[in-house]
């Protein structure tokens, strides 16, 4: 494996026990902070958007194991190596869904209009970055079978509803700290 699929491998070994870790301290920190988290969003909100989060993260599992399963070689953006691109977009991914629940506590605390739009803002990256990985890999072009690249188009797919219009666009209307 070369250096940087091994640099994708770690990026998302450290990056996943940082979300993951956020997550567990964010849900126990305080009673009913589920409840909390959600801000004012509608009960069907909370359903759709936890029933999406399944489909995200199956989703991110598909395109990252496409991505270190196809040769370094295919991984080419305008005749150029894409390898530090896609490991800097799961950087920017996974650093910011893991600073969202800190962030979003401070918000809830500190209660301040200037630290919810930190909030949404870390959620903008996440979206974006999201947005940016699809079209990676709508562009990659493998020289063997191309349903894998397909799978991992449809899952970027679901993991761009859950960060685009879930997360950034319609849970951000409804949190106010």
């Amino acid at each position: 494996m070369r250096a940087g699929k091994w640099a994708l491998v770690l990026i998302n070994v450290l990056g996943g026990a940082a979300v993951l870790g956020s997550y567990a301290w964010g849900l126990s920190y305080r009673p009913r902070a589920a409840a909390i988290l959600w801000g004012d969003a509608p009960q069907n909100i909370r359903q759709i958007s936890t029933a999406s989060m399944v489909l995200a993260a199956l989703g991110y599992l598909t395109f990252t194991l496409y991505f270190l399963l196809l040769p370094a070689d295919e991984l080419r953006i305008t005749d150029r190596k894409s390898l530090r691109l896609i490991n800097g977009l799961y950087g920017a991914i996974l650093l910011a869904s893991a600073l969202w629940m800190p962030l979003t506590w401070l918000a809830i605390e500190g209660a301040s209009a200037g630290l919810l739009w930190v909030v949404r803002i870390d959620l903008m990256v996440v979206a974006a970055a999201s947005l940016a990985m699809l079209g990676v890999l709508v562009r990659v072009r493998p020289r063997r079978n191309a349903w894998p690249r397909w799978s991992a188009v449809a899952g970027c797919i679901f993991f761009c509803m859950q960060t685009v219009v879930l997360d950034a666009i319609i849970w951000a209307s409804y949190f106010h700290g």
